[in-house]
């Protein structure tokens, strides 16, 4: 990281960790904050995979985002991989955003994140999303149940999808943030590479497009990314997944649901990259990947990623 891009007296800077049960809006929050698509969106569990850093920057200020994985109870060792790197996540920050659905109030789930946080020395803010979802007047019974069991540095009530009080968010956060330097050029917004950004929205397409075991089943890499001499992109990329039935079912019927997939994640690569996108999608079984450490290691599942 570059340390010496902004030496104006003043300028504060800071990490923050999202953590919170899985489909509670981490990632809707962060693409909202960020003003584009960083993180998948899905309405299914456990969508985040890794650590997703999101930059926010203004001319005062710039807070680099981890939106971590669910934190849940594990059924296989991605699922160990995914808690180990939301939890690692609080060690590693200058505050905690602990998001929750405010619709579905205070569950085990959340006590037990709340336990976790118990470890951690740095200002923790509870974040209730979804007050959209909510009567007005049941949002101070709720405050006062997460109050009860854990002392806030802050609680801010936000609807992430639609944009209500996240400007006020923001502003409380940078009251907690050091002064320091700026970590990312102003234009930046990812510290991830282009190929993974690419290869999560795949995911994304897919986990929309089918049901049942399928979405915690599949894995997307991006085997070749090259400009071509016309100027389009052409990126080729695999889908893995655990078993043959899976592989018929992405596919689809004469082979529509993967030409959907791979329409509709074009679509969202050619914004991302501001150019023409030629996208070639290919199906491979790779059986019982998700509990294989070295497979898990080859599509970039690292302990400390």
């Amino acid at each position: 990281m570059n340390t010496s891009m902004n030496n104006n007296d003043g300028f504060r800077s800071g990490f923050v960790a999202i953590v919170g049960r899985p489909n509670v809006g981490k990632s809707t929050l962060m693409n909202h904050v960020i003003g584009q698509k960083i993180a998948i969106m899905s309405d299914k569990p456990q969508t985040t995979r890794n650590k997703i850093h999101g930059v926010y920057t203004t001319d005062e200020l710039q807070i680099v985002f981890l939106d971590t994985p669910g934190i849940h109870k594990p059924q296989s060792k991605l699922g160990n991989y995914m808690n180990q790197s939301a939890e690692s996540a609080l060690k590693e920050v200058d505050a905690v955003m602990f998001l929750i659905d405010a619709s579905e109030g205070l569950g085990g789930g959340d006590r037990y994140i709340m336990e976790q946080l118990k470890s951690v020395h740095t200002p923790v803010f509870l974040v209730m999303n979804k007050i959209d979802k909510i009567q007005p007047e049941e949002l101070l019974p709720l405050i006062t149940q997460y109050k009860d069991l854990y002392p806030f540095a802050e609680i801010v009530p936000i609807s992430a999808l639609q944009g209500n009080n996240v400007n006020t968010l923001l502003e409380q956060l940078s009251r907690y943030l050091p002064e320091g330097p700026q970590y990312y050029p102003a234009d930046q917004v990812t510290d991830h590479p282009e190929q993974f950004v690419c290869a999560e929205l795949v995911r994304e397409k897919i986990l929309h497009l089918t049901r049942e075991e399928i979405p915690h089943s599949i894995a997307v890499t991006i085997e070749d990314m090259r400009v071509q001499d016309n100027g389009v992109v052409y990126i080729g990329a695999v889908i893995f997944v655990e078993r043959d039935s899976q592989k018929g079912i992405i596919i689809g019927k004469r082979g529509e649901l993967l030409k959907e997939v791979g329409k509709g994640a074009r679509k969202d690569i050619e914004a991302l990259l501001g150019s023409r996108v030629f996208l070639e999608l290919w199906v491979k079984v790779k059986k019982d990947w998700r509990n294989q450490e070295r497979v898990l290691r080859d599509m970039g599942f690292r302990q400390d990623s």
